[in-house]
C-alpha cells in the first residue's frame, strides 16, 4: 500500500511537470517561452528546471511522497481562508468556483467570455484526473516506474529531466531539436491509439 502512495503522489507530479508533453491543447506548448509555436530543448529544460523548482517543496532535490503531502497543505491552507483549520461548505464551493474560473480563462484563449469548439476541445483529453477511458493514473503510473530509475519511490531532478527529454526526443520525428504544434499533435494521436488499444 505504501509504495502505490509514493507512486501515485510521485505520478501526479510527473504530469504536474509537463513530462508529458505530448498532451492535448495547448498544454504541451506551455514552454515555447518565445512564442515561435515550437518548443526548443533550451526551452524544455529551462521549462523543467522551473517546474521541478517549484514541486520540490521542501528543497531536497527529490520529488517525494513529502513533497506531495507538502503541496497538499498548502492548498488546504489557502481553501481554509478563515484559518480555523477545518473547512466549510462555503470555503470548499468558493475554491472551486475559483478553479472553474481560472480553467475557463485557460480555454478561452481569445478572452471573449465564451468558448469556441475548438477552444472546448483543447482540453477535452484529461478532465477529473482521468484518462480519455475513464482510468485513474493508468498511463502515468508507467511513466513515473520508467522515470523512477533506482526504484527508490522519488524521483531526482535527473530522472525527471531524463525522462521529460526521453519524451522530446520521441515526439521532434523530424529531429530538429524543436517540438512544433504539429509534431505535438501526432505525438497526442499516436498515444491516443495506443490507449484505445490497450482499452479495447
Amino acid at each position: 500500500m505504501k509504495k502505490a502512495i509514493l507512486i501515485s503522489s510521485a505520478t501526479a507530479m510527473l504530469m504536474a511537470g509537463g513530462i508529458a508533453i505530448a498532451a492535448p491543447g495547448d498544454r504541451g506548448m506551455r514552454a515555447d517561452s518565445n512564442g515561435d509555436g515550437s518548443v526548443s530543448r533550451a526551452e524544455m529544460t529551462a521549462s523543467l528546471d522551473k517546474r521541478f523548482a517549484k514541486m520540490d517543496v521542501n528543497g531536497d532535490g527529490q520529488l517525494s511522497r513529502e513533497d506531495r503531502a507538502a503541496k497538499k497543505a498548502e492548498r488546504f491552507a489557502k481553501t481554509d481562508t478563515n484559518g480555523d483549520g477545518e473547512l466549510s461548505p462555503a470555503e470548499i464551493e468558493a475554491a472551486r468556483a475559483e478553479r472553474k474560473a481560472n480553467r475557463f480563462a485557460r480555454m478561452d484563449k481569445d478572452g471573449n467570455g465564451k468558448l469556441s469548439q475548438d477552444e472546448a476541445q483543447a482540453m477535452h483529453g484529461k478532465r477529473g484526473g482521468k484518462d480519455m477511458h475513464g482510468h485513474r493514473g493508468g498511463h502515468g503510473m508507467a511513466m513515473m516506474r520508467k522515470a523512477d530509475t533506482n526504484g527508490d519511490q522519488k524521483i531526482s531532478k535527473a530522472e525527471f529531466t531524463a525522462a521529460a527529454m526521453a519524451r522530446f526526443d520521441k515526439t521532434d520525428s523530424n529531429k530538429d531539436g524543436k517540438i512544433s504544434k504539429e509534431e505535438r499533435q501526432a505525438a497526442w494521436q499516436a498515444r491516443r491509439g495506443e490507449w484505445n488499444k490497450k482499452g479495447s
